[in-house]
């Protein structure tokens, strides 16, 4: 019901680990210091273990064998102080390991999400939100385990294999090399269940995606299943996805056992040719009863970190699995920003434009500056950071000061969504200051298309769109945005306040919050609340009728003080005796402004100075309403269909 074609999340095609860890290594270069820490603890730790087997050998050769019990609870207390010093060690190391580990987690998230912001909106509307939360989350959260049980402490496996494979050649070389035949099988084995976990591991995470992407949908959108009777078809489809993704584990189970499984074999065959050897070898005299003892111990400890291998394989090939998937996302392209990064100023008004139209690259948190600055925590973040200046709550730029909007012209503009399938086709426009222009026409002709691409939340595919004669695709996006507010016809609200969501963080729109709400009427109802301007707003704003979230949205507007305003079907949502209300209000806002207008309702382009007829995609008709009328063409008919009283 929900996946297949665009919605089905993708397998990121392979990419080699060397290239993966180089890439991710710069996350973790900030935390150098600690991480030389943690590999300098390694070699004593590695120490603390090869010394235990050797204290037995001491104790069983020189005291217990021979009978003598003098110097053994020395022996014994050294034992003990060993192992605790490896504890120690060992604790400090891993609180070092998590720790960097917690950081990265942190920039890489930040960053992340910070990349998501700029992305456009062609890419949302390809991806399904609940595989974008998915790599945010648990993608993320993988990389955590890959320190605790990753790259270092193999490496620390690596000190102990090499100091028992020593210690056992120098103490008998004959018997070292018996033991150590099973090696090739070994190594063989570990390189083949490489690849076959990699593959099961890819379509964990996907599989995952999907099911995170069906729960964010489907209890999004739960008001419409209750209200259409689907909630056992979701159910349904839950049960489908949640199996694909239990099947998907299978392989991974699988695998995980059998290497656990295999390397358990393995070292057991390589005591047993310990014992069957090395008895020999004491029964000739030439090995003793504790060289054995030690050997039996240094094999347990040989293949006990190989044993852990199916774990620290898991761990591994996921983080690979996930950082296939993040540097996926993170490779997409951004927005085109053009321009050096723009001077502080008033804040824009485009985060009407991006909070309203694409929720998903909002961030109702974005008052926190460390939130939006991943460069602050993470120098390999720098690059991405620096044209990070969109982001909702910060500052960027209004137009030069002293300059005014004088024209807005769109000529010869083709436009289609995919392919050559043109939504619009050869539309042109004029716009002069103070002008207010209305577009009309059969749903899905293409008038909401005609502002976004004013907005560039797309490009057009041939003309061009200008503003004062300049193309605004020569223009700076935030400076672009900054000069437009939208209003659509299904408002996005925040959790947080009302005057957060009228003022989105920023400290400009947040001295004109109760001035925007009186003129647009918010204020009656907002001053009816026992909180006033602080009531707490439900996630998207469930607590508000329609009405209400409009007025907000409208408030937003205002608060943001735009040159160009842009109203999307916006009083569709909105009641008559509310409607009359915001026109008194959007008298004030639009005195002075270049207000583009997309409704169906009459009461708001009738007085429009001019009305554009747009018929499958172009430009059909254009004129005042009483113009448009006396012609008796399209919009006549649209009139007597849609906006006959």
């Amino acid at each position: 019901m929900h996946f297949g074609g665009i919605y089905e999340d993708e397998i990121v095609s392979k990419v080699y680990d060397r290239k993966l860890m180089r890439r991710f290594i710069r996350y973790v270069m900030p935390y150098g210091r600690m991480m030389v820490a943690a590999l300098l603890l390694l070699p004593p730790i590695a120490a603390a273990k090869l010394a235990q087997p050797w204290i037995l050998k001491i104790a069983v050769d020189t005291h217990i064998v021979q009978g003598k019990l003098a110097g053994l609870p020395m022996l014994a207390a050294a034992f003990l102080g060993v192992i605790f010093a490896e504890s120690l060690l060992s604790f400090a190391e891993v609180y070092l390991l998590q720790f960097v580990g917690q950081r990265v987690m942190y920039d890489l998230r930040v960053e992340l999400f910070a990349h998501i912001q700029r992305l456009s909106t062609r890419f949302f509307d390809q991806t399904p939100v609940g595989s974008l939360v998915s790599r945010l989350t648990s993608d993320i959260e993988v990389l955590g385990e890959m320190f605790a049980a990753g790259v270092v402490t193999i490496v620390g496996d690596i000190l102990v294999l090499a100091g028992i494979i020593g210690i056992m050649l120098w103490m008998n070389v004959r018997l070292s090399l018996v033991t150590f035949s099973v090696l090739p099988l070994l190594v063989w084995v570990a390189f083949a269940f490489r690849n076959w976990m990699r593959v099961a591991y890819r379509q964990v995470r996907v599989r995952q995606g999907n099911l995170s992407s069906f729960l964010a949908e489907s209890i999004g959108g739960m008001a419409v299943v209750q209200l259409f009777n689907r909630e056992k078809d979701e159910a349904h489809e839950f049960q489908r996805l949640n199996g694909t993704y239990m099947d998907a584990n299978q392989p991974v189970i699988i695998w995980d056992a059998a290497l656990y499984a295999v390397v358990e074999v393995i070292s057991s065959v390589a005591a047993a040719l310990i014992i069957w050897y090395g008895g020999g070898e004491i029964v000739r005299g030439t090995l003793s009863f504790g060289a054995l003892v030690a050997f039996i111990q240094y094999i347990e400890k040989f293949f006990s970190p190989i044993r852990d291998l199916s774990a620290k394989y898991s761990v591994m090939q996921g983080a690979m699995a996930s950082l296939e998937r993040i540097f996926a996302l993170l490779d997409k392209k951004e927005e085109e920003q053009i321009a050096a990064a723009p001077a502080p100023g008033l804040a824009t008004a485009a985060a009407i434009t991006l909070a309203a139209s694409n929720p998903a690259a909002s961030n109702p948190a974005a008052s926190n500056p460390a939130a939006s600055n991943p460069a602050a925590s993470n120098p390999a973040a720098t690059d991405t950071a620096a044209s990070d200046s969109a982001v909702i709550g910060q500052a960027t730029p209004k137009a030069p000061a002293g300059a005014k909007l004088q024209t807005i012209s769109f000529k010869d503009i083709w436009f289609a969504y995919s392919d050559e399938d043109f939504v619009l086709k050869g539309f042109s426009l004029e716009m002069k200051r103070g002008e207010k222009v209305a577009l009309v026409g059969e749903t899905g002709g293409g008038k909401t298309t005609v502002t976004r691409l004013l907005s560039r939340l797309y490009e057009v595919n041939r003309g061009s769109i200008a503003i004062d004669g300049a193309d605004i695709r020569e223009l700076p996006l935030q400076a672009l945005r900054s000069r437009i507010g939208v209003v659509l016809q299904d408002p996005y609200l925040f959790s947080g306040t009302i005057a957060y969501n009228i003022s989105l963080g920023d400290p400009q729109a947040l001295k004109r919050v109760e001035a925007a709400a009186v003129i647009v009427g918010a204020d009656r109802f907002i001053k009816q609340l026992p909180k006033g301007f602080d009531e707490e707003v439900r996630e998207r704003g469930v607590n508000f009728s329609a009405g209400e979230r409009q007025l907000i949205s409208f408030a937003r507007a205002v608060a943001f003080d735009p040159e160009i305003l842009v109203l999307d079907e916006a009083t569709a949502s909105v009641d008559s005796a509310s409607e009359r209300l915001i026109q008194q209000g959007l008298e004030g806002l639009m005195e002075g402004r270049t207000t583009l207008v997309v409704a169906h309702r009459l009461s708001t382009i009738r007085d429009a100075d001019r009305i554009v007829v747009i018929h499958r995609g172009e430009k059909a008709e254009e004129g005042s309403h009483a113009e448009l009328m006396a012609a008796k063409g399209v919009y006549y008919r649209l009139y007597q269909l849609q906006f006959k009283d």
